[in-house]
């Protein structure tokens, strides 16, 4: 019978998907770091105060990304080139969604509504990183290869939506929210398209590698393309919603270290 947990126990047991899995993961943390610590360099005097919580933020990324890269080490195994199609973070870019990295890569400062799609953004996508996680913890959190990492990656990434919560509320009570809620709606709208058609090239390339017989890569095409339906129809609304978070400030410390993990 098809599962999560099956499907994730087929992939992590045969080298060459966890090869591609780890490197598709290590691409995009690393990427979302690169993008944190410009936002960090870029934030407007008015929005100083953010700074330290971007770059807790692109620090927690980066450190993602060397965990997947060590799962990788210690299997004896390299990262190997991540298919365009597969590629997260550029397609969303492509569609318009977040800061364009040709602005990121000037030396000008953003402006306060950079700021605010930057947090729309990152909440929409955090959502999705923070769900996906608390599913790999439910089967995978006790797994004595890959348990130790996801545990860690999940706290981080509940931070990381708390954090998006908590600052998007205090934008908007102080006159963004207008503006807050066209960019999420234009965002979760966008996210779960991408979502979808990078879902579908993942599980592409896994089944080659894996050798699935055509009627479990149509099952799972045909789950993937069921629940973008649902998030289309009504399961979008819940990636734009801003609830005050349980975890406050929680972005305000230190990074913390991932030790194990060079």
């Amino acid at each position: 019978m098809l599962s999560a947990r099956s499907l994730f126990q087929e992939i992590v047991d045969n080298d060459d998907s966890f090869q591609l899995f780890c490197s598709i993961a290590a691409s995009g943390e690393s990427q979302g770091g690169w993008e944190n610590a410009r936002i960090a360099a870029l934030v407007p005097d008015a929005m100083r105060d953010l700074a330290p919580k971007i770059t807790r933020h692109g620090a927690d990324e980066d450190k993602h990304g060397r965990i997947f890269q060590a799962l990788l080490r210690k299997r004896g195994l390299r990262p190997v080139p991540v298919p365009p199609e597969t590629d997260y973070t550029m397609l969303l870019e492509r569609r318009g969604i977040g800061l364009a990295h040709d602005k990121l890569r000037r030396d000008r400062p953003l402006t306060e509504e950079d700021i605010v799609v930057y947090l729309a953004h990152s909440r929409v996508t955090e959502q999705r990183a923070a769900d996906q996680m608390v599913m790999l913890v439910r089967y995978f959190g006790d797994h004595p290869e890959v348990g130790k990492a996801v545990r860690m990656i999940s706290n981080d990434e509940d931070n990381h939506l708390a954090y998006c919560h908590e600052e998007l509320l205090r934008l908007a009570r102080a006159g963004h929210g207008r503006t807050i809620h066209r960019i999420l709606r234009e965002s979760a709208l966008a996210e779960i398209s991408v979502y979808r058609d990078v879902s579908l090239a993942v599980m592409d390339h896994m089944g080659r590698l894996l050798g699935w017989p055509a009627p479990k890569a149509a099952a799972l095409a045909a789950g993937i393309r069921a629940m973008y339906a649902y998030e289309r129809f009504s399961g979008w609304h819940r990636m734009i919603r801003l609830t005050p978070p349980e975890r406050a400030d929680a972005l305000g410390g230190a990074p913390v270290p991932a030790p194990g993990f060079a």
